[in-house]
């Protein structure tokens, strides 16, 4: 698609004015902005704009999309009108931070430590239900368990619960490592201030209320000061603090010690001055305020069962759009350490069951085949624990889906805390979170589970159907009239630039269509893994299909390669995608992970360079998945056919397991 300079000037208009615009960049596909006053944006205004493919404010950023291959010169061209300075995403994720409130603020920190390290947690909490499976009581036998009519499978029993506990044992030191990491310190010091937390010469957590009934605490004198000599297994709150201080003290120390003694000066001192402090103030201090704070909630939990699983069951979708969910992630494993189990998390189960089960409804309402595809796809994600592509990508877009998706979910809550079910550990959610939730209560849990699948999907279908009932009545109506009712024009203006597109495909003649020769092109799979629908992608960008059609791959390997004989049309300087051109002109993108373009290349090898001529299966790029797993960003990597490529006629999706150059994932049916 050509740029017209006067369309550019609408976007900036659109945003507010360059007045309005206190930071912008780009990335391979979309503006990003940080605005001085977001409620300024003139949505109907970008939605009408040919440049723009889709819109979302996320994280304080307000986003523009408008593909690859175009927005830098839309960011080039938008400078020179604005008269703006160019700016880095970090400068723009800054900027956008600073706008958060000081809560926002406090739950993205949490984010941003915990979310690195649920693969160690979920990991553990699936482990965890293996191993409730087999020593659970009255699952398989009559009040016993598996292993207590084949004995020879405790061992094995006893293994995987070695393996699964080990990362709750060990939770202080994968908090060190992310939360010194997450506060500029040295991830090393990190990892060892966890371990100090839970050193074996001290009175595990786990132990502390027993030896303090017996009065059997053991304690250090320090010159007739005496601390409790306990270790903080399964606590959050100690190791957080501790954390940020010896992140803070350790930059303190390198920016005033001299580079020759640094080794000798900077961790000793540190961890000497940040453990010495955990254990006399930090840790006291912080392990009562844990503990009040999870004696309150299980004293509500106690005293108001019913009204705590409305507000909590009801509301968690909510939490998840505010982005708030991560931060009870940090009060789900307090009370897995402290108590034993959370009630918290079986929920949060039942809540993306019921989102999932909203969405599926859709398929029933909905007459677009696209966005009946979407409800489809989406739901299966839900029902496997994430919600974002349901949430965003369809309930959110028509609300009542929504709302009837928290009715369900409220209601679920209510039965499960009024029946005190609760989860071992962390997994999965969704479908399979069963696995986690002490089975002598998997009863009650499969009953809740199928009240988050009837009732929201009931509710969706026949609410649905009635109000398209109505529309079709007063489209009728207004047909007859020889006008256009208001929700008619509503739905046009709302209606996406990919959509429309679909539409104006659909409404040419078969004529027509039959008198177009079609070429069709296949294209292999670039990278070795699980191929997907876009709509399974965590990004609304990708999942909405703002960009163009495609498919996304769950990579199993660490290598992308051409899909076919190419050149190299453009690379991205952070290394993370790359653009290539087929001879027939069509152009495919290749963007590996989702907001990988904050690491600025780290964890990413490029081995071609833009106008370089490839064959099929030539290395593209290599990745580093420790380095982009561990700074909490998703590895699925979309493949976008970009819209605006005229010779594009239709677009098939292959899904399931591929390896690269092997198995075609797209089949590009181009126009004569």
């Amino acid at each position: 698609m050509a740029m017209d300079k006067k369309q550019v000037e609408e976007i900036v208009r659109a945003v507010g004015g360059k007045e309005n615009i206190e930071a912008a960049t780009h990335c391979v596909t979309r503006l990003r902005f940080a605005l001085y006053d977001e409620s300024k944006v003139d949505t109907e205004s970008l939605e009408q704009n040919d440049l723009v493919k889709g819109q979302f404010s996320s994280q304080g950023q307000f986003q523009v999309v408008i593909g690859p291959g175009l927005v830098d010169k839309v960011y080039d061209e938008m400078i020179q009108i604005t008269g703006g300075e160019r700016a880095s995403k970090d400068d723009v994720k800054a900027v956008a931070g600073k706008k958060q409130n000081p809560i926002q603020r406090a739950i993205k920190t949490l984010s941003d430590i915990f979310i690195p390290i649920l693969p160690a947690i979920i990991t553990a909490g699936l482990l965890l239900g293996i191993n409730n499976i087999l020593t659970g009581p009255g699952i398989f036998f009559d009040g016993q368990s598996l292993v207590d009519v084949y004995p020879a499978w405790k061992d094995l029993a006893s293994i995987i619960n070695t393996i699964a506990s080990t990362a709750f044992t060990f939770l202080p030191a994968l908090i060190g490592w992310s939360a010194v990491t997450r506060f500029g310190g040295s991830p090393l010091l990190g990892i060892v201030l966890g371990l100090i937390l839970v050193h074996p010469d001290l009175l595990s957590a786990y132990g502390y209320a027993n030896a303090v009934n017996e009065g059997t605490v053991p304690t250090w004198n320090l010159f007739g000061w005496h601390i409790e000599k306990i270790g903080y297994q399964g606590q959050v709150l100690p190791v957080l603090v501790s954390a940020y201080l010896l992140a803070k003290l350790e930059i303190f120390l390198n920016k005033r010690v001299h580079d020759s003694i640094k080794l000798l000066v900077v961790a000793p001192v540190t961890l000497l001055i940040t453990g010495f402090l955990a254990f006399t103030i930090i840790g006291p201090v912080t392990f009562a305020i844990a503990n009040g704070i999870t004696s309150g909630l299980i004293y509500i939990y106690d005293s108001y069962a019913a009204l705590g699983g409305l507000i909590y069951g009801g509301l968690y979708a909510l939490l998840v759009i505010t982005g708030m969910h991560h931060t009870f992630l940090a009060v789900d494993v307090q009370l897995i350490g402290s108590q034993g189990g959370t009630f918290l998390w079986p929920m949060l189960a039942l809540s993306n069951i019921a989102q999932g089960s909203a969405a599926l409804a859709m398929m029933l309402v909905l007459r677009e085949k696209k966005m009946r595809g979407l409800a489809a796809t989406s739901s299966v994600s839900a029902f496997l624990g994430v919600t974002e592509p349901a949430i965003f990508g369809v309930n959110i877009r028509y609300r009542y889906p929504f709302i009837f998706g928290m009715v369900g979910s409220a209601i679920g809550g209510v039965l499960l805390t009024m029946n005190n079910v609760q989860a071992t550990s962390i997994g999965v959610g969704g479908v399979p979170g069963f696995l986690s939730i002490f089975p002598n209560k998997w009863g009650v849990f499969f009953i809740g589970m199928a009240i988050v699948l009837v009732v929201p999907f009931v509710l969706t279908v026949i609410f649905g159907r009635a109000k398209l009932r109505k529309e079709e009545r007063n489209a009728d109506r207004a047909t007859v009239a020889g006008g256009q009712t208001p929700a008619a024009e509503s739905a046009s203006r709302t209606t996406t630039a990919s959509t429309d597109a679909d539409l104006n495909q659909r409404s040419r003649s078969a004529a027509q269509v039959a008198d177009e020769p079609v070429n069709t092109l296949e294209i292999m799979a670039p990278l070795t893994g699980t191929a997907v629908p876009l709509e399974q992608v965590p990004d609304p960008a990708f999942a909405e299909k703002q960009m163009g059609e495609g498919v996304a791959i769950e990579p199993s390997g660490n290598q992308v390669v051409a899909p076919f004989d190419a050149q190299v049309a453009h690379v991205i300087k952070s290394k993370h995608a790359v653009i290539l051109e087929h001879a027939s002109g069509l152009q495919i993108l290749i963007h590996v992970g989702i907001n990988t373009v904050s690491l600025k290349g780290e964890g990413f090898t490029m081995h071609v360079e833009a106008g370089e001529k490839v064959r099929a299966g030539q290395t593209l790029l290599e990745f580093d998945r420790n380095v982009i797993e561990a700074a909490g960003y998703p590895l699925i990597t979309p493949i976008i056919i970009p819209d605006g490529q005229d010779m594009v006629d239709r677009v098939e999706v292959t899904t399931g397991d591929v390896t690269s150059n092997q198995n075609g994932v797209l089949k590009v049916h181009l126009k004569g």
